[in-house]
């Protein structure tokens, strides 16, 4: 990140593969992201993210100094990143020189969802289902981030992809972990997960927590179901069928498959509690997990607790499910307060 400079607008963007989000912050506002700023465009209708960027500032009539644009890929040296299925080319110094901007910081999707959980509030109503900001998953009650001066957090998600960052609270200082820890291999725990993983080590050789956790993940499980019970797979079947007529109740085997996607989900975040010592709690985010939250709800905890000898330790570990849908723009409006040379700690 650049040295602390005053604050100022900041376009924000959030980039996946198919769409980009953008909107608009003020960092010395309470709430720094301004909720009508927001807008989403295909990636596939423009030649650019400055051209979708120039198109979005002429339809809105925003205007911005800086920005911060979190995307889903690995960023090189603070300078490029290539997302994936995504065919944009994107150089933080070009595009700082296309927008006309003091300057352009990229940063890791997830290192921006994890910065996000510091403005959001489990008393936030976001939805006409009366879902909150954060959603308790288990009884546990929800962590205060900034309570103590020492707190480690995970936050995980599945969406196209599986992503993985942590958040760490040192005193005043806010650091974020950008890793991949969505490609480490997957680990088999039940005699159920042995033969889904012998399924899927046919298909893909090594199998990662991505291959079972994700969009894809969901219709790789119930493809492996279906094989494992002798039952005849729907070949053209999307990971929206799967939810659908699981909810439904029309496909026991769709059924079997979110519920068994859930129980994984929690022994891949309860890993990554041990991997990073992450007690003071886990945030679930990505674009599955609020159509998914009634099964995490009944089948994420029993795995995410069974950690053997750290059961105990385990069972006091908060875990939130995050259903505001704009995690990513939230996040980097909290680094645009770091930028202007705040804090989004509210202790």
């Amino acid at each position: 990140m650049a040295n602390v400079s005053a604050a100022a607008p900041t376009l924000l963007a959030d980039l996946g593969g198919t769409n980009v989000r953008f909107g608009i912050a003020h960092p010395q506002e309470d709430q720094p992201l301004i909720q009508e700023s927001i807008r989403r465009y295909h990636v596939k209708d423009y030649p650019s993210l400055a051209d979708a960027a120039k198109q979005y500032f002429k339809e809105t009539g925003h205007e911005a100094q800086r920005a911060i644009i979190a995307a889903a890929g690995r960023i090189d040296g603070g300078e490029t990143v290539k997302v994936t299925n995504n065919p944009w080319a994107i150089s933080a110094h070009k595009l700082a020189k296309e927008l006309d901007l003091e300057w352009v910081h990229l940063v890791n999707d997830f290192a921006a969802q994890s910065m996000a959980v510091m403005l959001m509030s489990p008393d936030k109503v976001v939805d006409k289902d009366g879902h909150h900001e954060l959603e308790k998953v288990g009884t546990v009650d929800a962590p205060k981030i900034g309570a103590k001066d020492e707190q480690t957090f995970v936050v995980v998600g599945p969406g196209t992809g599986l992503g993985v960052g942590g958040l760490l609270i040192r005193g005043d200082k806010v650091s974020v972990l950008q890793t991949e820890g969505g490609h480490a291999g997957f680990a088999a725990h039940s005699p159920e997960d042995i033969e889904i993983l012998k399924v899927l080590n046919l298909k893909y050789g090594r199998v990662s927590n991505e291959r079972l956790i994700s969009g894809q993940g969901l219709a790789n499980l119930y493809t492996a179901i279906c094989e494992i019970s002798g039952q005849k797979a729907d070949e053209n079947i999307t990971p929206e069928d799967i939810t659908r007529r699981a909810t439904d109740g029309s496909c026991p085997m769709c059924a079997r498959a979110v519920e068994t996607f859930a129980g994984i989900f929690g022994s891949v975040a309860g890993d990554l509690v041990l991997t990073l010592g992450a007690w003071d709690g886990v945030y679930l985010t990505g674009g599955m997990t609020p159509i998914l939250l009634p099964w995490i709800q009944k089948h994420f905890r029993e795995r995410f607790e069974a950690k053997g000898r750290f059961r105990d330790t385990m069972e006091n570990v908060p875990t939130q499910a995050i259903m505001n849908p704009e995690p990513g723009l939230i996040g980097g409006a909290a680094l645009a307060i770091v930028e202007a040379g705040g804090t989004p700690l509210r202790r």
